[in-house]
């Protein structure tokens, strides 16, 4: 066989391997979406849609195009190895250890440092076409980055364990194991590789989710500070609470202070949708009392007489350009009036923008004196329960709403987890993918190793140590690659947070870190690969020590 015809048997053995997995991909693919939405509805099960019961589609256009990639990249994998194979020398390529030449052009580190390097500067690019590209293109190169420098942190590490192991006088089994990964880290760092992207993947989407959790729960309990809110059911602009109907709740016994709340909706921009203009009682001396404020604003003496003070929520910096101190012009009653922006505060319910204005400002300029809804506070001694008795005898109490902070918060919590509840099917997917790496490196590099263990059986080693020797194998590769996928996911939750998120839904967050969640993880992990590493290489030890020596020719 030349050389010619070896490289296109590779390559097509790598081209019908990739459309057998895009074809079942494909397939599962199909049935999984099918599943999802029968058992979890068009939204996942967050609930935005009740009663809708969407039935899945199949678009062959798209369904090409997935089976062109699957099949495209695995031919682009096996494109270098089949090079490799079709270079090497026969009579080198025959003798034991020739894995490790192949691979040594791996231990060069400059490429994995450029795409590190090249993706911490994409994160300092603005969103295109409001869409955070390069923040999706440095998570990639900060993968792949972090997986092509595995073979070189490897050799550090494991050699300087092996030096270690020296010194304290280490068993045989830790001796061999050490020995074994310090002299060949280029194969060690495929299985490094696999734990390293399933774990990091895992790492950064835990980070995003427990940051937006936490973030959302405690602008919640910034943004509900009443004791009872309540509502008409048909508010909105044409419908709300009358001045004597607010002046009737004000007055209600047991209510000790009462804040009302107007919202409709402006039009600044006809290519997008309309912002929400909210006015309400906001203290100018400490706006940060009413409003969830990201930072300082400007302060009262800094704002020019006659010109209207108002907020603006995050999305209005990304999308208008709206930061403390410009001056903007809001249609208000039928004309231009002039504002000036005099803080920035975090909504993460409209997306699209909002403005918050004072009360009086808004009544003064629009003469639109409805309330939408109301926050009440309780007299001492006074319960919700006994609020709402009393207001619901009120003549107009009947077409009421009432919600508690408690309620509210509840239910967006809930809300928030059934939306994300796929991204832990996804974590869970995750680590299956690294124990499906960490299975097939070891059971491949078991079987080309039934020499080495022949002749580790021949002098003496027993099958307990040897296994032994793949369990000290599995839980040092499996260690080293959770530890190094933690950083990398650190580093790529980074991105979510602050890079990602703010460019796609215009707000911030505050980083979390769910270390219960991330350990036990890690745990379940390594003791699942170390197992899969031990049954992996059962069958290599299995056979006759004999055989195999007389087969290491």
């Amino acid at each position: 066989m030349t050389r010619r015809q070896l490289l296109r048997q590779l390559l097509a053995e790598g081209a019908l391997l990739g459309a057998a997995g895009a074809l079942l991909g494909l397939a599962g693919g199909h049935a999984a979406a099918a599943a999802a939405l029968h058992f979890f509805g068009g939204d996942l099960g967050g609930g935005y849609f009740p009663g809708v019961q969407p039935s899945v589609q199949f678009s062959p256009g798209a369904a090409l195009v997935f089976f062109l990639l699957g099949t495209g990249v695995a031919i682009l994998g096996s494109a270098v190895p089949a090079w490799e194979a079709a270079r090497a020398l026969p009579a080198q390529a025959l003798k034991p250890g020739s894995e490790e030449v192949a691979l040594a052009r791996l231990a060069t580190p400059w490429p994995a440092l450029l795409c590190l390097l090249l993706g911490a500067l994409l994160t300092r690019l603005p969103p295109l076409a409001g869409l955070p590209v390069f923040g999706y293109l440095a998570v990639a190169l900060l993968l792949v980055g972090g997986i092509a420098l595995m073979p070189r942190l490897g050799s550090i590490i494991f050699a300087m364990l092996a030096a270690m192991a020296a010194r304290m006088g280490a068993g045989a089994p830790a001796m061999l194991a050490l020995a074994r990964l310090a002299n060949a880290p280029n194969q060690a760092s495929i299985a490094l590789g696999g734990v390293l992207s399933s774990f990091s993947l895992m790492v950064a989407m835990a980070i995003m989710v427990a940051s937006f959790r936490v973030s959302v729960d405690e602008w919640l309990m910034r943004v509900l500070p009443a004791d009872l809110y309540v509502q008409t059911t048909d508010a909105g602009n044409s419908g709300g609470f009358a001045p004597a109907e607010q002046a009737a709740i004000a007055a209600a016994p047991g209510i000790a202070r009462a804040e009302f709340l107007r919202m409709t909706q402006l039009a600044l921009d006809p290519a997008r949708p309309t912002v929400a203009l909210i006015a309400r009682p906001i203290d100018l001396q400490d706006p940060g009392k009413n409003l969830a404020l990201t930072g300082d604003g400007l302060p009262p003496q800094a704002i020019p007489p006659g010109v209207v003070p108002v907020w603006v929520s995050e999305a209005m910096v990304d999308l208008y350009g709206y930061r403390p101190g410009s001056r903007i012009r809001l249609p208000l009653a039928g004309r231009q009036q002039e504002c000036i922006v005099a803080g920035v505060w975090r909504d993460y319910v409209r997306q699209f923008g909002a403005i918050q204005m004072r009360q009086d400002d808004y009544r003064r300029l629009s003469g639109d004196l409805q309330a939408d809804s109301a926050g009440l506070w309780l007299a001492p001694g006074d319960t919700p329960a006994d609020a709402i008795a009393v207001i619901r005898r009120l003549p107009f109490g009947s077409a009421l709403e009432f919600s508690q902070p408690g309620e509210i918060r509840a239910a967006s919590l809930k809300i928030f987890d059934r939306s994300f509840a796929v991204t832990y099917l996804l974590e869970a997917v995750a680590v299956l993918i690294g124990l499906f790496g960490v299975a097939t490196t070891f059971s491949a590099q078991t079987i080309a190793r039934a020499r080495e263990f022949g002749m580790l059986r021949h002098i003496g080693v027993t099958r307990r140590q040897v296994l032994g020797i793949l369990a000290m194998e599995g839980v040092l590769l499996t260690a080293i690659g959770i530890a190094a996928g933690f950083a990398l996911g650190f580093a790529i939750s980074l991105i979510l947070v602050y890079v990602v998120n703010p460019q796609s839904f215009h707000w911030s967050m505050q980083l979390h870190m769910p270390w219960g969640l991330l350990a036990s993880v890690a745990a379940v992990l390594l003791g699942l690969a170390t197992l899969t590493a031990v049954a992996s290489g059962r069958h290599a030890v299995s056979g006759n020590a004999v055989r195999a020596v007389r087969e290491d020719w």
